[in-house]
């Protein structure tokens, strides 16, 4: 984690050198560093917009969206909260419906599901975890670190696509959430009801900001434990009656199961920072790595298990295959309410409205990262209020869950199998720029360059590399509905985010290289 290569310059003293030598290219984004940094007078010019603006910000509602964290601010010594951000984010249903992909959709056994759960959870949380460590130390957020390798204008790519993959999972989750509440109230409460529900109170909680969502994500995670305990109270003596699987697993298979998983996972790489600039500059990056990597793996690994064990019984509990299949098949929260009904009926189906609102603790964050993403998407958008996007995304999520409520199942797999793939190319151009070309050293990102394109990279070798990789090399062993790679078929299954990860960073050595000499930068 290179802490001690960091120390000196994550002085206040240091910083303010940095500082005075580009005050003059500082002083042209002054306007826009006094919106971020002082909410109140950046509002106060007596119009009534400003007027409502001053109203919501003395409610201590954030609204300073990518602009870094400035040293001084950077104060927060809790750095267990990473831990508990990422438990609560992924104890929910989202992770209990990854973990029946395994039996359901690709034919696996409990034992072959597990160990790839266990497996490649293990392997894919190192990522995040460690760009999480990033966060404290230079203040930026995780699309801003990435114009450091990809250049101002370049990283729109990326976070176009971040944009576009938080998009999908807020979608996926007010679908499964306003699914799962329809499912209790016995036809008085539609899917749409039930989705409008899900989106508006995870709207009202990101849009408070980051205190909020701290807040509310130490305490999500535990009614939703008691919930899953009480499930397998209940119903757990029907988990030893599942069939043995009907065909064996295959290297194929399990690599396909895999590439869902690591799309579930590495896809939180693009916004890990984003939960750690506000956290003292001195915190020990080993810390925070293993507080984000334990809250990122012991839920995930848990869940899915759960999900998985539920999964492989389903043909054995003839409740179950009913209630699943219902409202057309993959009712995920039909199941949930048939596992929990021998609790007694009115106080499962409270305890499955609980699972339903737990979607909350991954959809708020969701809406808060997308909302930095339309500010590097959309560079000129700094000055706008981080909360003025909140409600933008739910203008365009509600409507599109509502439309794809009922293809949950189809869209689940297609979608988490096919985005690994950029989060893979993602990990590998920023890992290698920060190992290779900065020697881990913090020093070497100098914070004044942040929103400058004539002192940031130009982007062409990591565009080129991740181009390159995935035109070249990844298409070759994607195993996808839409298209099969020679490769992958093969071997019978996708190899495309372990490929994309490695390609992706070879390539981008010799052209990184090359892009210093002729720019120098």
């Amino acid at each position: 984690m290179n802490d001690s290569d960091t120390k000196d310059s994550l002085s206040p003293a240091n910083e303010t050198s940095d500082l005075e030598k580009s005050e003059e290219r500082r002083s042209n984004h002054d306007r826009d560093q006094n919106f971020g940094s002082d909410n109140l007078r950046a509002v106060d010019n007596g119009s009534s917009v400003d007027f409502s603006l001053k109203g919501v910000l003395s409610l201590g509602v954030e609204s300073r969206g990518i602009l870094p964290v400035p040293f001084d601010q950077r104060v927060d010594p809790h750095f267990s909260k990473t831990f508990f951000i990422w438990l609560s984010a992924n104890c929910n249903i989202l992770s209990f419906s990854a973990g029946t992909l395994g039996p359901l959709a690709f034919g696996l056994g409990l034992r072959d599901t597990f160990l790839t759960i266990l497996f490649f959870n293990l392997l894919c949380c190192a990522l995040p975890g460690y760009l999480a460590t990033w966060g404290p130390k230079l203040g930026l957020r995780q699309m801003c670190q990435a114009r450091y390798s990809f250049g101002l204008y370049g990283a729109i790519i990326p976070s176009v696509l971040n944009l576009t993959t938080m998009m999908g999972f807020l979608i996926l989750n007010c679908i499964l959430g306003g699914s799962t509440l329809a499912s209790v109230s016995n036809g008085n409460l539609s899917w749409t009801v039930g989705i409008v529900i899900v989106a508006v109170l995870s709207l009202i909680i990101s849009f408070c900001g980051y205190q909020v969502i701290n807040w509310y994500e130490r305490v999500a995670w535990f009614p939703v434990l008691i919930v899953y305990l009480i499930a397998l109270g209940v119903s757990g003596h029907h988990l030893h009656e599942a069939p043995p699987p009907a065909t064996p697993a295959t290297a194929g298979t399990i690599l396909s199961f895999a590439s869902t998983l690591a799309g579930f996972v590495l896809t939180y790489s693009p916004l890990m920072s984003d939960y750690t600039c506000y956290l003292r500059a001195d915190v020990s990056s080993w810390k925070v790595f293993f507080y984000t990597y334990l809250g990122l793996l012991v839920p995930v690994v848990i869940i899915q298990t759960l999900g998985a064990a539920f999964a492989c019984a389903l043909p054995a509990v003839p409740a179950w295959s009913t209630a699943y299949d219902s409202d057309g098949g993959g009712n995920v929260g039909g199941l949930l309410l048939s596992i929990l009904e021998p609790a007694g009926t009115n106080f499962g189906k409270f305890l499955t409205v609980i699972l339903a609102l737990s979607v909350t603790a991954n959809t708020s964050p969701t809406i808060y990262s997308c909302c930095l993403s339309f500010q590097v998407f959309v560079p000129w958008a700094v000055r706008v209020p981080r909360y003025i996007f909140a409600g933008l995304i739910f203008a365009i999520a509600t409507p599109i869950s509502i439309v794809g409520a009922h293809k949950f199942y189809t869209t689940l797999i297609n979608f988490t199998g096919i985005i690994g793939y950029w989060a893979s190319c993602f990990g590998a151009i920023v890992l290698t720029e920060h190992i290779i070309f900065r020697h881990l050293s913090f020093p070497s990102y100098d914070l004044t360059h942040w929103n400058d394109a004539r002192n940031l990279p130009p982007g062409i070798a990591a565009l080129s590399a991740c181009i390159i990789a995935v035109g070249g090399i990844v298409v070759v062993c994607m195993d996808q509905v839409w298209f099969v790679g020679p490769v992958a078929k093969r071997i019978g299954g996708d190899l495309g985010f372990e490929v994309a990860f490695f390609a992706t960073g070879l390539v981008y050595l010799p052209l990184r290289w090359l892009e210093k000499r002729v720019f120098g930068r």
